[in-house]
C-alpha cells in the first residue's frame, strides 16, 4: 500500500480516512498531526530577520560580528525554545539549527510572536515596504 496523505476538511474526509485506516494492513502506521506552518507564515518571519542581520551584531569567538538572517534564525529559535541544541564534533562546539519548517501553524504563530518582541525589545526596526508586502 502507498504511503497516503489526507486532510481532515469535514466529516466526509474524516469517514475515507477511518476507511483507510480499516483497509490497512496490520502494522502499518497512522499518524495525525496539525498541518506545518503555511508559506505565507514562513514568508512573515524573513523581514525581520534581514532586520537583525542588518542592524545587530553578536559576539562570536569573543567578536562582535555581523552574520546573516540565517544565523540569526538559528540563535532566535534557540532562544525562543530556551535552549540552544549544540554538538561537539572534532574538537568544535557546533550549534545545530531548530527547524521551523516542521513546526505545526499554531506554534509557528508563536514563534513569529516572539521574533516580533525581540525585534521590538531589540530595538530592531523592520524595513516599512517589506511590512507591506503582510499587511
Amino acid at each position: 500500500m502507498a504511503k497516503t496523505v489526507l486532510k481532515l476538511t469535514g466529516d466526509i474526509a474524516k469517514r475515507a480516512a477511518y476507511a483507510r485506516i480499516m483497509d490497512a494492513p496490520i502494522g502499518h502506521v497512522v499518524t495525525i498531526a496539525e498541518p506545518t506552518r503555511t508559506l505565507d507564515q514562513n514568508a512573515a518571519q524573513w523581514p525581520y530577520l534581514e532586520a537583525f542581520a542588518k542592524q545587530k551584531q553578536l559576539c562570536i569567538n569573543g567578536e562582535m560580528q555581523w552574520v546573516t538572517a540565517d544565523d540569526w534564525k538559528d540563535v532566535l529559535t534557540g532562544c525562543w525554545n530556551g535552549e540552544m541544541r549544540m554538538a561537539a564534533f572534532d574538537g568544535k562546539v557546533i550549534m545545530l539549527p531548530q527547524l521551523t519548517s516542521k513546526m505545526g501553524k499554531g506554534e509557528f504563530s508563536t514563534w513569529l510572536e516572539f521574533l516580533i518582541a525581540m525585534s521590538v525589545t531589540g530595538g530592531v526596526v523592520v524595513y516599512p515596504e517589506k511590512e507591506r508586502m503582510f499587511a
